[in-house]
């Protein structure tokens, strides 16, 4: 698949909180897996929607999908449940791996302090 985002793992995950691909009555529906991917294509980019490559499919298309499942709570559903399921393990952040800046203690050329004219402040008082 061109420009996929999502692992088979990723989508085996996702792919039940889809959803089903065939719709009722009528013509079947594109999968599933390739309107997501290029949903996040166009979120990812920023693009606007009629410039989404032609590997995806029709723009419209793409665009009907994102709606129909933004107005039945999808995307609501598939964030509650990567919210659940977040592994913040690598988000921890560790003293020991933090450095501050040497001007970060208040000391700039040896001299302890900073005067007002090095921050380029202009220290006279000022009437409004």
């Amino acid at each position: 698949m061109p420009r996929s985002f999502l692992t088979d793992a990723m989508w085996a995950k996702l792919e039940p909180l889809l959803p089903p691909e065939r719709g009722g009555m009528g013509r079947s529906r594109h999968p599933n897996r390739p309107m997501v991917e290029a949903i996040l294509w166009r979120h990812r980019t920023g693009a606007p929607w009629r410039d989404l490559p032609e590997e995806f499919g029709p723009w419209t298309s793409v665009y009907t999908r994102f709606e129909a499942w933004t107005k039945r709570g999808v995307w609501q559903r598939i964030l509650e449940f990567l919210r659940k399921e977040a592994d913040l393990e690598w988000v921890m952040l560790d003293g020991t791996i933090l450095r501050a800046h040497q001007y970060s203690a208040g000391k700039r050329g040896g001299s302890g302090t900073r005067r007002s004219d090095d921050l380029g402040v202009d220290a006279r008082p000022r009437s409004i």
